[in-house]
């Protein structure tokens, strides 16, 4: 079973997943929810207080998601960023790393072992050259 955080735990997240921590220091945080800064720290090394950070970040970037994906497209156009276009693509489930062949011939044991016999082809002329 999940570990239940304390309302000080949540009001600390409140504060740390906000960009910058809200720019406040840790020890800012940790005075303004009322513990010390070692018991922020201890916090912080807790799976059940990280997870919980993660979704609160979560939380927090969902607002501005409309935002960033209408900008993407001016940024892949104008820097001519690949990397972004394909991540762009791959959000939107219109990019996949699935690869489909498709044998029309209707016969793929023979392709297979054409291809089989093609490598060999290679290799022997390899070693010919070494």
């Amino acid at each position: 079973m999940a570990k239940r955080l304390s309302e000080l735990q949540y009001a600390a997240i409140a504060i740390l997943a906000m960009p910058k921590r809200g720019g406040m220091t840790y020890d800012q945080v940790a005075e303004k929810v009322g513990v010390s800064r070692q018991t922020l720290y201890e916090w912080r090394n807790q799976d059940a207080f990280n997870d919980e950070m993660k979704k609160q970040v979560l939380r927090n970037a969902i607002e501005h998601l409309p935002d960033m994906y209408a900008s993407i497209p001016q940024h892949v156009i104008q820097e001519g960023n690949a990397a972004l276009f394909r991540t762009y693509l791959q959000s939107l489930g219109m990019l996949t790393e699935k690869v489909e062949v498709d044998n029309k011939s209707g016969n793929g044991s023979a392709d297979i072992d054409a291809m089989k016999a093609e490598i060999e082809r290679m290799k022997g002329k390899r070693k010919e050259g070494e």
